[in-house]
């Protein structure tokens, strides 16, 4: 089984770990053979070539392949993938991230690869942008859809909206969540060195966010959340995990509200140091407004801490209401600092609902359970293709 993963760019973020560690699992099976094809990887957010690169000849960079629209890098994206399918001799492509999910679908059918599969990691169309944009992104996914044999989902949110928009059909989705290490989280401890690296003291109640410096990602209604509570909590501390453009934007913000030396940034932080970085927070607070569901939630869950987050897209699918933390209405930054102040004032419920949420990390969110359930899917996916008639 020859497999080729297609995705926009390497940056750090949840879908490329996920489809890093699905091409290293796959690897690991007899007889599946797997490239990886990718755009550059250029701007604040940190890179996962160099992961890539270990593996000599998995990785084909194409220049032209870039996030923005542009007609004629787009053609000849188009043009460079067909031609690298075709030599590749691909049974099955599996794409990823809105660019290389609709140019990556479109050079598979016309390579003729027998099998091709989108992966929603989160929307490329919805009201959380303008309605021109909106309108071009989900006719762009509309005419990929058709050639498109089946979509795995990181939250079933995805298969409803995708639905709604009259994209594709109940039976072509599978929701597979996105797994990682375990490991590294369920050992994660309070670690008081790190601590006090960032300046924290053992008695402050560390707020953490992992997410990059990004729109949407609600870090600024974070800060105005956070605000609110300080007056009753003075030892609250927030700890911004990740970098982006917005850096500037969001440190204005810190000034304009008063909490300098209240937030800490730690920087571009390698994934294989994320969970050190939990270890330290008492609970994780994702107030984002678009993404399918967001990696931090169950790395939250399997390092004990109870989390609250925005009811967009798949988020309480894993951040379930008082049973591994809290769910509020997207823009509801009251509400909010109310649960906040809830975690802060009582331990006990912080221990209780943190000991359900790792129970449930263990059981949904191991890598091996994800390669596993794709590479099933993998198999039935070109059994059918086969009965197919020619």
């Amino acid at each position: 089984m020859r497999v080729t993963h297609i995705i926009t760019r390497f940056i750090i973020g949840g879908a490329q770990e996920n489809t890093l560690a699905t091409v290293h699992g796959l690897r690991q099976k007899f007889g599946v053979e797997v490239n990886l094809i990718s755009g550059p990887t250029i701007g604040p957010e940190g890179s996962l070539e160099a992961e890539a690169a270990k593996i000599p000849g998995l990785l084909t960079i194409i220049p032209e392949l870039v996030r923005p629209i542009h007609p004629l890098k787009d053609f000849i994206t188009l043009r460079k993938l067909e031609k690298i399918l075709r030599e590749q001799k691909s049974d099955l492509v599996h794409t990823h991230s809105g660019k290389a999910g609709i140019l990556g679908r479109l050079a598979a059918k016309r390579a003729g690869v027998p099998v091709i599969i989108h992966h929603i990691h989160g929307p490329s169309f919805g009201n959380f942008q303008g309605a021109v944009a909106n309108f071009i992104f989900t006719a762009a996914e509309k005419y990929a859809a058709r050639v498109t044999d089946h979509f795995f989902c990181s939250a079933s949110a995805m298969t409803k909206l995708y639905l709604a928009a009259g994209i594709g059909k109940p039976e072509m989705f599978t929701r597979i969540f996105s797994g990682f290490k375990l490991e590294p989280f369920l050992n994660a401890t309070n670690d008081l060195a790190l601590r006090r690296q960032f300046g924290l003291e053992e008695n402050h109640f560390v707020i953490g966010k992992i997410a990059r410096l990004f729109k949407l990602k609600g870090h600024a209604d974070l800060l105005t959340a956070f605000a609110k509570i300080l007056p009753q909590v003075p030892q609250a501390r927030l700890l911004f995990v990740g970098d982006g453009a917005l850096r500037g934007e969001i440190e204005n913000q810190i000034r304009a509200l008063g909490l300098d030396g209240k937030v800490i940034f730690t920087g571009l932080v390698p994934p294989g140091e994320v969970a050190r970085h939990v270890g330290i927070m008492d609970c994780v607070a994702h107030l984002s407004y678009r993404e399918a569901l967001s990696r931090a939630l169950p790395q939250a869950l399997a390092a004990g801490k109870p989390v609250i987050a925005y009811d967009f897209d798949g988020a309480d699918e894993v951040c379930l209401e008082n049973e591994t933390g809290f769910v509020v209405r997207t823009g509801d930054t009251d509400a909010a600092a109310q649960r906040l102040l809830q975690l802060a004032n009582d331990s006990a419920l912080r221990k209780k609902l943190g000991q359900r949420g790792q129970a449930f990390a263990r059981e949904n969110f191991s890598v091996e359970k994800m390669v596993e359930d794709q590479y099933n899917g993998y198999l039935q996916l070109l059994e059918a293709s086969k009965r197919k008639p020619q």
